[in-house]
């Protein structure tokens, strides 16, 4: 391997527009999740060239931060054969990303002869074109940008849907970004009062558009419209996508949720969803997803026994997604629930205080962990006031949303409860005045009330 002393400077590959330029933060995200998801990306999408490509992209970047610079290169090596294959020889404009890694990849290797050769194939690349704005004249850039980020972690979605964004003003009949921007915008959308309201519904049409045969889509936008209560064109998209993909992990999965949520057909969810894992039996999606079928059909069953085996098939897939998932939030918390359904009470609290840590660390899902947690400290350990402590800590953070809804519910319930014994309950009164100040947007006063009300219940 060359070395030499002439050190490129920074300052040169500080310009380029690659994964080592987009600020992709390590601990941003779970790495090893992060990586585990790439590379089932890359080996269930084997055949689709410029999408592998991409992945292969993030995948030496990650390999990178976990220092395996060798697997990097290779990676790097497999992205430009890949796009060469679809693009042919002629294609630099789309490798520039690539050929950043590349430079910057060598000079964290020390190899400062190979860095200086990729600095100099992308000056070339850009040396027909006028100075101003070079990034502009690449959609590829920017399209390429809006996936890594979309990938990387949850916290960069607003970046990747401007850069989704402006690769569509450039290119907007490219499927690829079309359909990146229909994920992204699907994944974010939670307030829409119609379907016409809906930006991740009219999206997701436009993708399907330039995306016929991208199955997954149609079963997102099937998804969406189900929320709208519009079955028919939802179970027909569902259909269509399953004849035209019946072994597809993804669509099989998507499929499964579709029956549990809106069809109540939990028998043909579960073995669809069985069926998936059989070609993806590590995806801790697809065992979160059977654990919910399992603990629906558990509900279905007043004999003991059979609720019971239920119970316990629905514990089994959820502790398989946390295994196989680390930080798997969601379904931490959902299982800490079985178990103190199940009776074991501390390991219940254990997976609570780790989902908690978890969520406050990835300042994700934390609002949801707070109601959880507080139905928990009520319903299991008949600790009222944790329970009153985090209804209020769900309830602070957005009370508009459902999550928000049923903390008022919840406290509304244990005020009322506390009034019917004594009228001046002083506890109470305070849930009652914190829901008035917290829903009337007045958090500062509900806070120094929440405050005093304390120090005055401790004094007594």
């Amino acid at each position: 391997m060359s070395c030499t002393r002439d050190e490129p400077p920074e300052t040169e590959l500080a310009e380029l527009q690659c994964h080592f330029t987009w600020d992709l933060k390590k601990e941003d995200t779970n790495i090893t999740d992060h990586l585990t998801r790439l590379e089932q990306h890359r080996d269930l999408y084997l055949g689709q060239k410029s999408g592998t490509a991409h992945t292969h992209n993030s995948l030496a970047y990650v390999k990178y931060l976990l220092g395996s610079y060798e697997e990097a290169l290779t990676n790097l090596q497999k992205s430009v054969e890949l796009t060469k294959d679809c693009y042919g020889d002629n294609c630099d404009e789309r490798l520039i990303v690539t050929y950043g890694n590349f430079a910057w990849l060598h000079f964290h290797m020390k190899q400062y002869s190979e860095c200086k050769s990729y600095l100099d194939r992308l000056k070339e690349i850009r040396e027909p074109k006028p100075p101003v704005s070079t990034s502009v004249l690449y959609p590829d850039v920017f399209g390429e940008k809006a996936w890594a980020l979309f990938k990387f972690s949850r916290k960069y979605y607003d970046r990747a849907i401007e850069c989704f964004r402006k690769a569509l003003e450039l290119e907007p009949e490219r499927g690829e970004w079309n359909a990146g921007y229909a994920i992204v915008l699907y994944r974010i959308e939670t307030k829409c009062t119609s379907p016409e309201d809906s930006s991740a519904i009219q999206q997701l049409r436009r993708a399907i558009e330039t995306n016929p045969d991208n199955d997954e889509l149609k079963l997102l936008l099937a998804l969406k419209l189900a929320e709208f209560k519009l079955f028919d064109e939802a179970e027909d998209l569902v259909e269509r996508a399953l004849d035209k993909s019946p072994d597809s992990p993804h669509v099989i999965r998507y499929v499964g949720k579709y029956l549990r949520n809106y069809v109540q057909t939990l028998d043909r969810s579960i073995g669809l969803l069985k069926r998936a894992l059989d070609v993806t039996p590590n995806s801790a999606f697809i065992h979160h997803q059977l654990a919910l079928c399992y603990k629906k059909e558990k509900e279905q069953f007043r004999e003991h026994a059979e609720s019971q085996r239920f119970l316990n098939l629905s514990i089994s897939h959820f502790e398989k997604a946390v295994t196989l998932k680390n930080g798997f939030i969601f379904a931490m918390a959902q299982l800490a629930a079985l178990y103190g359904e199940h009776g074991q009470i501390d390991r219940a609290d254990e997976m609570f205080q780790t989902a908690l840590f978890s969520a406050k660390e990835k300042n994700e899902g934390l609002q949801k962990m707070y109601l959880y947690y507080g139905e928990f400290q009520q319903y299991r350990k008949r600790c009222q006031p944790l329970a009153i402590k985090y209804y209020k800590d769900c309830l602070k953070m957005a009370p508009d949303t459902p999550d928000g809804k049923k903390s008022v519910k919840n406290l509304t319930k244990i005020a009322n409860k506390r009034l019917s014994y004594n009228t001046n309950d002083t506890r109470a009164l305070g849930i009652q005045e914190f829901i008035e100040q917290i829903t009337n947007g007045k958090q500062s006063i509900a806070e120094e009330c929440e405050h005093v009300l304390e120090s005055t219940c401790n004094e007594k």
